[in-house]
C-alpha cells in the first residue's frame, strides 16, 4: 500500500507540554472551552426568558452540570461501557479524566439525572431546564470530537477517499503491522512518541508508517460536524425562531443526536458490538425512543417558556 498521498497524522495531544507527559492537553482544553461557551449560551437564553433558570443562577447550575453530569457521567459511562476490565483492576483509573476516555451516552445520562435533581430541588420545569441545556450541548460535542481527532483516537474505517488519514495510533491496536519492517524489533511507544515529538530519529519512521498504516475516514471530524455544528444550528433555530412547547427541544436533541450518531458510526471503526451492531449504534437506538417520548409529552402538554409565550401573544 502506498500511502504517500494521504495525510499522516502527527498532531500532539498537548497544546503545551511542560515536561514529559505533563502539560495542557487539547482534550482537557476542549472541556474548558465547552464549559465557558455553554455557560454563555445558557445565560443568553435565560436573559431572554427562554430558560427557567434565573440569570443569576446560571453559573452555579452550569458548573455542577459539568461536574456531575458531563465529567462524572461521561467518565463512568466510558469505563462501564468500553473499559470495564480496567475499572475492575484499577478503580482509581476512573479519576484519570485527563487521559481521555469519555462516553457521550454516559454524559447525556448524567445530565438527565442532574437536571431532574435540580428541577425538583428548585421547583422549576425539568423539561424547561433541558430544552436550553440541549441547545448548549452541541458546542461541547464538537470541541471534544476535534480533540479526539487531535489525539488520533476513535478513528474511522478504512477508506481510499482523497482526504483519508493514516493514524499512527492504529499500531496500538495492530502492532503486527510492523512485522517484516525495519521497525519490527523496535519498542512501540518510542516510535509513537518520537514521531509525535518530531525528534530527528523519527524521520526514519515516516516511510514505514506510510507503508503499513491504513488510510481511514477522519470520522471524528464527520461526527463533530454532525453532532456539533449541524445539531446546534437546528436546535438554535428551533429555540430562537420557532414557538415550541417545553420538552420538544429535548426530544429533538435526543432524536437528532441518535440519528447523527448512527450515521457517524457508519464511518467509524467499531470498538465493540451489541447484538451485531456497533455499540454506538445500539445505544443510540435508546436515545431515539427517549426522544420520541419527550416529543409526544411536550406536544401534549403544550406548556411554553415565558419568552415563547410573549412571542406567541405579540
Amino acid at each position: 500500500m502506498d500511502g504517500a498521498h494521504f495525510y499522516l497524522h502527527q498532531l500532539s495531544p498537548f497544546l503545551w507540554e511542560i515536561s514529559d507527559g505533563v502539560g495542557i492537553r487539547w482534550y482537557g482544553l476542549s472541556y474548558v472551552l465547552a464549559f465557558l461557551g455553554g455557560q454563555r449560551i445558557y445565560q443568553w437564553l435565560s436573559e431572554r426568558r427562554l430558560n427557567p433558570v434565573a440569570p443569576n443562577a446560571v453559573q452555579d447550575f452550569i458548573t455542577w452540570a459539568a461536574v456531575f453530569g458531563v465529567l462524572v457521567g461521561g467518565r463512568l459511562g466510558y469505563m462501564f461501557l468500553y473499559d470495564f476490565s480496567r475499572l475492575l483492576e484499577h478503580p482509581a483509573s476512573a479519576l484519570r479524566v485527563w487521559e481521555g476516555g469519555m462516553a457521550s451516552h454516559g454524559g447525556i445520562l448524567g445530565l438527565v439525572l442532574y437536571t431532574l435533581y435540580y428541577s425538583r430541588r428548585h421547583g422549576i420545569s425539568w423539561t424547561g431546564i433541558g430544552d436550553s441545556l440541549v441547545v448548549s450541548a452541541p458546542l461541547g460535542l464538537f470541541l471534544v470530537r476535534m480533540a479526539n481527532f487531535i489525539n488520533g483516537e476513535l478513528y474511522g474505517r478504512a477508506s481510499m477517499v482523497p482526504w483519508a488519514v493514516q493514524f499512527p495510533s492504529e499500531l496500538r491496536d495492530r502492532p503486527e503491522l510492523l512485522e517484516r519492517t525495519p521497525l519490527a524489533s523496535a519498542p512501540l511507544e518510542p516510535i509513537l512518541e518520537g514521531w509525535r515529538k518530531g525528534v530527528e530519529s523519527a524521520q526514519a519512521y515516516e516511510p514505514v508508517l506510510r507503508q503499513v498504516l491504513t488510510p481511514r475516514h477522519p470520522s471524528q471530524i464527520y461526527e463533530g460536524l454532525l453532532e456539533g455544528v449541524l445539531l446546534f444550528m437546528i436546535l438554535w433555530f428551533m429555540r430562537t425562531r420557532m414557538s415550541v412547547p417545553r420538552g420538544v427541544l429535548t426530544g429533538a436533541f435526543f432524536v437528532l443526536y441518535g440519528v447523527f450518531r448512527i450515521v457517524g458510526e457508519q464511518f467509524r471503526e467499531p470498538e465493540d458490538f451489541n447484538f451485531g451492531m456497533p455499540r454506538g449504534v445500539f445505544l443510540s437506538l435508546f436515545l431515539l425512543l427517549i426522544g420520541g417520548a419527550f416529543l409526544v409529552w411536550g406536544l401534549r402538554k403544550a406548556e411554553f417558556e415565558e419568552g415563547v409565550r410573549s412571542k406567541r401573544a405579540s
